[in-house]
């Protein structure tokens, strides 16, 4: 037994001794670094351990890997904003997020996780393959462009099965909604505390020259000439603090919803984060905010009520969700009015200017319609648009590319999502993708419409809002919000737990409770 344990013992003293080592050469690094000034370094070298000890947990357990990526994912911009836009960091959470998915694919292998079979894979995948095939675009500038748009476009596809995987139960679910709600909370306040005190405020005074145009942003009502400042949070730019605040909001309506149909638990966690969002939405400066949540909340309110379960005398407990998330948003908005006016009034003064029929710098019916068609035809005056000109070169970030290349960026690109797919991979695109998108709402309603008059309908609901939400209105709007690392991970995450949500019926609950002589009737139903 001794001498079974020897080749073990030599084995520790051998990693004790290269860990020794390895600590005496970073000790030596890290102190020529420090005494030759240059602390960038070090941070980006410290932010290299911390996603080195993130892989080593998620290689463990890939649940605990995938929380740490999807707080890696909301604060990630922060440093980035700090250490000159340094393209490792932009490409930090992608690491990590593929030793989720080898970690997750090696314990669905061992069969300890569950998986599934999107029925709207088929459509998906004729889009699928038309992207790679215009990587090899003869019109392309570079196979890197290609590449490029394959990340922005399939990279967080694969979180689909995580999020299936990740929702056993209801108090997985819980936990997702109770974390996102904090994360919310948390860059929702910072978005308020930057909008107030300036946007000094979680920014370097001199930002990278690629994100002066994204971070530093603001406009100028056009009747009362007041200055309303875009804030960005923890974000590099406006646009995406914008969108992440639409995404929490419909996913927090749902979350409320659902947990006063099922648990007291983080019920107050997510009514707080609500109330801060219908702040920070306010102050957002974005007009495509405030009409993408007021939409969105009156088309929850009447789904909802669809929705709900009448017939089980559970009903009023939706009623009573929807009356306290509006409660809670309109008593943050009238507390930011009552201690802020000025920054509240510029907001103000800007939305109603310009989204007012009877004003006359209105912009809503051009900026929602007319801009987006004549962009759309605009697409038709660019060369090579029935073939494309290859995936990437009319998407996010092609800026990277460029610097690695040293050449111009592309300018073949509109301001219109369906535009750009022709832009990008002709004319074929939008069809293509018209047909995947409507596969996967069609197969999601029939998800929504099975979980109707349950407790997880308010929930179910809300996630395929957002994929219509994101896949219709938005694409119309700009290729970008698609390709939007935040709106996209959140699309395919929440998609997979639609999916998953029927199981949860079968699983054992502590919920509300409903009398028997007005439940034993009707077969057990669980709520």
């Amino acid at each position: 037994m001794l001498n079974a344990r020897i080749p073990a013992m030599r084995s520790q003293a051998l990693i004790g001794a290269a860990v020794f080592i390895f600590c005496l050469v970073a000790a030596w690094e890290v102190g020529g670094t420090v005494a030759g000034g240059d602390l960038r370094t070090l941070e980006i070298v410290a932010l290299g351990f911390v996603v080195c000890a993130a892989i080593i947990a998620t290689m463990r357990d890939w649940r605990t890997g995938f929380y740490l990526f999807f707080v890696f994912m909301m604060f990630e911009d922060l440093p980035r904003k700090y250490l000159g836009n340094n393209v490792y960091l932009f490409f930090g959470k992608d690491v990590l997020l593929g030793f989720v998915y080898l970690s997750f694919y090696l314990a669905v292998r061992r069969r300890r996780e569950k998986t599934f079979r999107p029925p709207f894979l088929l459509f998906f995948s004729l889009f699928f393959f038309l992207g790679v095939l215009q990587i090899f675009n003869p019109y392309s500038p570079s196979i890197l462009y290609g590449l490029l748009g394959l990340k922005l476009y399939f990279y967080y596809v694969p979180l689909l099965f995580v999020g299936y995987a990740l929702i056993r139960n209801d108090e997985d679910l819980r936990k997702f909604l109770a974390i996102n709600a904090a994360l919310a909370g948390v860059i929702g306040g910072l978005g308020i505390v930057q909008a107030i005190v300036g946007q000094q405020f979680l920014n370097p005074e001199h930002l990278a020259p690629e994100l002066e145009n994204l971070g530093n942003l603001s406009k100028i009502s056009p009747l009362t000439h007041q200055i309303v400042y875009l804030p960005d949070s923890v974000f590099v730019s406006a646009g995406r603090f914008a969108i992440y605040l639409v995404v929490v909001v419909i996913v927090l309506a749902g979350a409320a919803g659902y947990l006063l149909l099922h648990t007291a638990r983080s019920r107050k966690t997510v009514l707080v984060a609500f109330g801060v969002l219908g702040t920070a939405v306010l102050l957002s400066g974005s007009r495509g905010t405030i009409m993408g949540t007021g939409i969105s909340l009156l088309a929850l309110c009447v789904g909802f009520l669809w929705g709900a379960p009448w017939r089980w005398r559970q009903a009023h407990r939706l009623v009573r969700a929807i009356r306290r998330s509006f409660l809670i948003a309109a008593f943050g908005v009238a507390a930011l009015i009552l201690l802020f006016p000025n920054e509240a009034a510029s907001r103000l003064a800007f939305y109603t200017e310009t989204l007012s029929p009877d004003s006359s710098s209105y912009e809503l019916s051009f900026r929602s319609w007319e801009y987006p068609i004549n962009n759309l035809l605009a697409a038709f005056d660019v060369p090579n648009w029935m073939i494309g000109n290859g995936t990437g070169t009319a998407s996010l970030s092609t800026q990277y590319v460029s610097k690695v290349l040293g050449r111009h960026e592309p300018m073949a690109w509109v301001e219109e999502g369906y535009g750009d797919l022709v832009v990008e991979m002709g004319i074929l695109a939008p069809f293509l993708w018209i047909l995947w998108s409507a596969s996967l709402l069609y197969y999601g309603w029939k998800v929504v419409r099975r979980l109707r008059e349950t407790r997880l309908f308010p929930i179910a609901f809300a996630i395929w809002w957002y994929a219509f939400w994101l896949l219709y209105p938005w694409m119309f709007g700009g290729l970008w919000s698609f390709q939007n690392y935040i709106s996209n991970a959140y699309l395919w995450l929440l998609v997979g737990m639609l999916f998953r949500l029927p199981d949860l019926l079968a699983s054992p609950t502590a919920p509300v409770t409903v009398s028997p002589r007005r439940f034993g009737a009707h077969g057990g139903f669980q709520f």
